[in-house]
């Protein structure tokens, strides 16, 4: 079965809404309207068509008066963001043959960070979700939809005629390699079983668990005074510390939803109430992009009521009692996307902390004895790799997160025609929202949301593929930006290298 340009995915609205009043492998505790003041919840405001005004710098608190009972359907809310047919596109490939393929994968769904200063354990009120994993470590319904994931990459690269049926590799066809967090690990673990259920994989990782291996690790490994004051500069001009001024709505609809001004930190002083012209940068040797203000606190906030939303199979119990819109999840998902975007799609940052994981994909890219590569590590190492490349600016659909959703594969895909000419594809492959609450299997005939990316100054051919030298060529010339950048900054004044 030759790969098809478009697929489609049919998931019926009756099938999703019994996924909502299902029971699930963790239990929620919250408090319902009766039991909660009237301070602490929200009513959810129907979308209306008037035009948006842009809202000036402010706190984006509630008082009593604003806020009122909200709804406790469980029910989802229907409408056009849940649609029956959910379309993906890929390079019209009927013509060539598959090589090889090289996905840098984030880790699927974890259990929130508490360590680190994470806002979310003290931000709220309200109890979070029993997750059925330690704190930041792969939870099980990750594990089930990271199989799940590589049972549509088994079935995908079967139909192409790169590997047969219950295929075991010969040595040096496949690797597999993680970064040394439990997450990481385990989503390799539980891919390889959906990808090669017969076959013992082994999974590479070093050092001792629980560390960032410095392949993976999106550390700052050069750093001067002149290069931070370039960093500074380059920050200043995608707006400085009015960054998130686009996120004053959403960081309202945030501290709503889990009635921030009740929590025990913003009670105690330890959280301030959320502004939009406070965010900072740090740029240091040897650690990632230190972010400080508000975007850091309500990202953490956010990431950890997105996750919720993911685990919990009501919906309304996952807004700690508020009945949100699909487009309202998409707003509190935003915060994270956009400080994932600050810390490390600053370009000058990003070729920095790319530079290992950008030659380790080239070295796979171009082994002419391996046929996969799966690697994996965080949503860091896909923006910076995508930053680095100069990737055009894309929002993926089907999914609340518009730039690395949870568990999204970074495929580098070579492929051949019948001339002996070399040609590459490079997409993101990801669950969507809908699939990750439901766990719905993944076929060639109900697969992944697959998005074809697009680089500066590339061109594809007229069936969506880009020369295979021409991707060679700019990781290339990301991974030459590292030795530009010391070269023009000067001497480090610390390398962690």
């Amino acid at each position: 079965m030759k790969n098809k340009r478009f697929f489609a995915v049919f998931v019926t609205a009756a099938m999703f809404l019994s996924c909502c009043s299902c029971s699930g492998a963790g239990e929620s505790v919250t408090s319902t309207a009766a039991d909660t003041p009237a301070a602490s919840v929200m009513e959810v405001q129907p979308e209306t068509s008037a035009p948006e005004t842009k809202a000036e710098t402010t706190t984006v608190t509630t008082s009593a008066e604003e806020t009122a009972e909200p709804e406790t359907s469980a029910e989802m809310p229907a409408g056009p963001e849940y649609p029956v047919i959910m379309e993906t596109d890929r390079p019209d490939t009927s013509d060539y043959r598959l090589k090889e393929v090289v996905v840098m994968s984030r880790h699927n769904i974890r259990s929130p960070l508490v360590s680190n200063g994470a806002a979310n354990v003290i931000a709220t009120p309200h109890e979070w979700f029993r997750w059925t994993a330690n704190a930041s470590e792969l939870s099980l319904r990750g594990g089930v939809l990271e199989t799940e994931m590589g049972q549509y990459f088994r079935k995908w690269l079967e139909s192409e005629e790169l590997i047969p049926e219950n295929y075991i590799p010969e040595e040096d066809e496949v690797r597999f390699y993680a970064n040394s967090k439990q997450r990481t690990i385990a989503t390799a673990q539980y891919f390889s079983s959906g990808f090669l259920p017969a076959a013992n994989v082994k999974i590479e990782h070093y050092g001792e668990l629980g560390s960032m291996q410095p392949t993976f690790d999106p550390a700052i490994t050069f750093c001067s005074e002149s290069y931070a004051a370039a960093v500074q500069e380059q920050f200043e001009q995608l707006g400085g510390a009015e960054i998130a001024a686009e996120l004053a709505e959403n960081y309202k609809l945030l501290a709503d939803t889990v009635d921030y001004t009740e929590s025990e930190g913003y009670l105690s002083g330890e959280l301030k109430d959320f502004v939009t012209d406070d965010t900072a940068i740090l740029p240091e040797a040897g650690k990632e992009l230190t972010i400080t203000g508000t975007l850091k606190t309500a990202s953490s906030v956010s990431d950890a009521l997105i996750l919720q939303y993911y685990e919990e199979p009501d919906p309304v119990k996952a807004a700690f009692g508020k009945t949100l819109t699909y487009e309202q999840w998409g707003k509190i998902a935003d915060i994270t996307t956009k400080y994932t975007k600050v810390r490390f799609g600053i370009p000058l940052i990003a070729v920095n902390s790319a530079n290992p994981m950008l030659k380790e994909i080239r070295s796979e890219f171009t082994d002419n004895d391996r046929k996969f590569t799966f690697l994996c590590g965080h949503d860091a190492n896909i923006m910076s790799i995508l930053t680095a490349m100069e990737a055009e600016d894309y929002e993926l659909p089907y999914t609340l997160e518009k730039k690395t959703p949870i568990g999204v594969k970074l495929v580098f895909e070579k492929w051949e025609d019948k001339d002996g000419n070399e040609f590459a594809a490079v997409e993101l492959v990801y669950q969507s929202t809908e699939q990750l609450r439901s766990k719905s299997f993944l076929t060639l005939d109900t697969p992944p949301a697959v998005y074809a990316l697009s680089f500066t100054g590339m061109e594809k051919n007229g069936d969506g593929l880009y020369a295979y030298d021409d991707v060679i060529a700019r990781l290339d010339k990301a991974i030459s930006a590292y030795d530009e950048i010391k070269a023009e900054y000067g001497d480090a004044l610390d390398d962690a290298a």
